[in-house]
């Protein structure tokens, strides 16, 4: 069982940044690809970021340019930097971690953390 458990949310001016960091329970070194996804009040859940094990992004276009997704294997920590936030960045952020085990793959979850941008 792997656990995510994420930590810098908060309020900030719009402008503002942010670091999201989710720490995982496990060795993130062996997990397939990891990200963030988040979900704001009355709308589906979005892909925000993705970094995959050798370390490629993908992110979505509503936040290119003004978020970065990167890893620290070492440290077991996925991180999403957020600059020039907008209050439509407001939502509560995921990170998740596709983990193979055999031949399987499982998604595990963080518990999410809130993230609110004031105008």
């Amino acid at each position: 069982q792997v656990q995510l458990v994420e930590s810098g949310g908060g309020l900030v001016q719009a402008g503002g940044s942010l670091r999201l960091s989710c720490t995982a329970s496990g060795s993130i070194g062996s997990f397939n690809s990891m990200g963030w996804y988040r979900q704001a009040p009355g709308k589906q859940r979005e892909l925000v970021a993705v970094i995959s094990s050798g370390g490629r992004t993908n992110n979505a276009d509503s936040v290119k340019g003004r978020f970065t997704i990167s890893r620290d294997n070492a440290k077991n920590t996925l991180y999403l930097q957020m600059n020039s936030l907008k209050p439509e960045d407001t939502a509560v952020y995921y990170c998740y971690a596709d983990v193979a085990r055999g031949l399987y793959e499982y998604r595990y979850w963080g518990q999410g953390t809130q993230v609110t941008v004031s105008s």
